[in-house]
């Protein structure tokens, strides 16, 4: 009977200790409701409706530390379905969570869906949006900052404080009219005007001789921004993820989709300074201010604005040749960014996506290798789980492009192996700016330049630290390829951040794949997973 007794107490201790660890414990969960509606504002200048999300716009912004996880409850109060992605968050063995149409039926109207995933092993800084039809033009995006967890240092110190700074490209026009001129065959006009953080004029409070972290996103649809700040410097220490080697610039380009991290201190006089975005590469140019205001200052904000750079493209090209990742920096695991020697590592397949502009049936489209996507009813991703045949094609989308391939609409995914370790060359044909992102993953981009690019491109690459990212740009008549570790088993979107190509067609998915199925490398299908399409009436698991 005692030692009976004794071992209850035991049990007993050893609960509550396992609960006092959990809950001191740096993997926490954070538990979020989110209701998104439509909203009337007028963010330049004139009244317009807008994507809200708990009635603000831009929507919440959400600050997690390393590994948090997140329970994320979305209601959709909107006319239309829609879904959120969490822009550069790798959902670790865990697509059914990306909310893209390729793994995720959209929330219809008045109804709800719970995502769950974890911002496991990364710090930096993201973004989310919608990734359903043009709603990311009315608003529904917002920050996501990664922090990293107590045990693991920053290369750098910390700062005083940080900021984050959405800017995009924003168009007065309501997103269902943009819907129809794209439906039409027509290509959007030029945006009416630049954001910063939902507004024309915004201002940011800082201590003089205090160091401040600027994060920095372009969440526009379609146009590169060039960032600045009167009368101090930026201090790059991290892109999407990485920690780079800490350059010092007077005004950084950040492009569509893209993300960067900058320390600025405030070692000037005691005044107001401007902050500015300007948009890039474009006819029109379209300005937007904030005021930097030190807390001690009774000055306004004075003198002419910083001035862009006044060279374009080689201009941009070089800068972005600079960014090289710090391999002696922690990553969010104690081991350094460099441990992972990615230019020693011979890549199993070659993949070159040629992009352009098409008539298909009299009405505009892009394409990929002259394959313009459409999204199915039923998402890929069940499609895969479930067997569902004729969702997508496997073999519509080539490795190389061809001029002799006939242009076709199709869904395109490209088979891969987990533990592929594959080269992704990006080829621009056209005289226009191209971004590109893929979700689950970073990757590393070794090369950037112009023309076509050949195999004999490999010589110029760099294998030791170009940085790593999860959204590169590609100038016109050029090139960017990069190096990608398929380790994420899943259904991963790859699409152009400008939102009108993806729209049109420029857009596909790789699968990567093993035939084991396990808990190691992939979740099963989540209990409350919306099912549509062909899909519909399966029985949930």
């Amino acid at each position: 009977m005692g030692s009976t007794c004794l071992l209850h107490l035991l049990r007993g201790v050893v609960v509550a200790l396992l609960s006092v660890c959990l809950v001191q414990g740096e993997d926490s969960y954070k538990y979020y409701t989110w209701t998104v509606t439509y909203g009337t504002l007028s963010p330049l200048g004139s009244p317009q409706q807008v994507i809200l999300i708990n009635g603000e716009f831009p929507g919440p912004q959400l600050d997690l530390v390393t590994n948090d996880n997140v329970v994320l409850n979305l209601v959709n109060k909107l006319d239309e379905p829609f879904l959120l992605t969490w822009n550069g968050i790798k959902q670790r063995k865990n697509s059914w969570q990306d909310g893209v149409l390729g793994t995720n039926c959209p929330v219809p109207p008045n109804s709800n869906y719970t995502y769950k995933f974890q911002a496991k092993d990364q710090i930096g800084t993201f973004t989310y949006f919608p990734s359903t039809s043009l709603h990311k033009a009315a608003g529904g995006f917002g920050g996501l900052n990664v922090y990293h967890r107590s045990v693991i240092p920053v290369p750098y110190p910390y700062p005083d404080g940080d900021f984050t700074l959405l800017i995009g490209d924003w168009y007065k026009t309501n997103h269902k009219a943009l819907r129809e001129t794209l439906d039409s065959g027509k290509s959007l006009a030029f945006p009416d005007g630049l954001l910063i953080n939902g507004q024309a004029h915004t201002t940011v409070n800082g201590d003089q001789g205090k160091t401040y972290m600027f994060r920095i996103s372009n969440v526009g649809m379609s146009t590169s921004i060039n960032f600045r700040i009167q009368g101090h410097t930026l201090k790059l220490v991290e892109i999407e993820g990485s920690h780079l080697v800490q350059n010092v610039y007077d005004t950084l380009d950040v492009h569509v989709g893209q993300s960067a991290t900058v320390l600025v201190t405030l070692n000037q006089p005691p005044k107001d300074y401007y902050i500015v975005a300007s948009t890039r590469f474009s006819r029109k140019i379209f300005t937007a201010t904030a005021v930097l205001h030190y807390s001690n200052s009774n000055s306004p904000a004075s003198g002419p604005l910083p001035s862009p750079p006044i060279h374009q493209y080689h201009w941009s090209v070089k800068q972005a040749r600079t960014y090289r990742w710090n391999l002696t920096a922690n990553a969010a695991r104690p081991n350094p960014q460099g441990s992972y020697h990615y230019g020693k590592i011979t890549p199993t397949k070659t993949i070159v996506l040629s992009n352009s502009a098409s008539l298909i049936n009299g009405k505009l489209r892009y394409t990929v290798n002259r394959v313009s996507y459409v999204n199915p009813d039923t998402p890929l991703k069940l499609a895969d789980y479930f067997n569902i045949p004729g969702i997508y094609s496997v073999d519509s989308l080539q490795s190389l492009p061809s001029d002799n391939t006939p242009l076709s609409v199709a869904t395109s995914v490209v088979p891969t192996s987990l533990h592929d370790f594959i080269e992704v060359v990006f080829q621009n044909i056209e005289n226009t700016m191209q971004s590109w992102h893929l979700d689950g993953y970073d990757f590393w981009v070794v090369g950037l330049a112009n023309g076509s690019w050949t195999p004999d491109a490999r010589k110029t690459y760099n294998l030791i630290d170009g940085i790593s990212r999860y959204t590169v740009q590609v100038y016109p008549k050029s090139w960017s390829a990069i190096l990608v570790s398929l380790d994420n088993k899943g259904m991963w979107n790859l699409r152009s951040a400008i939102w009108e190509r993806r729209y049109l067609g420029q857009d596909l998915y790789l699968r990567v794949w093993n035939n084991e199925q396990s808990l190691y490398t992939e979740t099963l299908v989540p209990l409350n997973a919306l099912y549509c399409g062909k899909a519909k009436h399966l029985p949930k698991s």
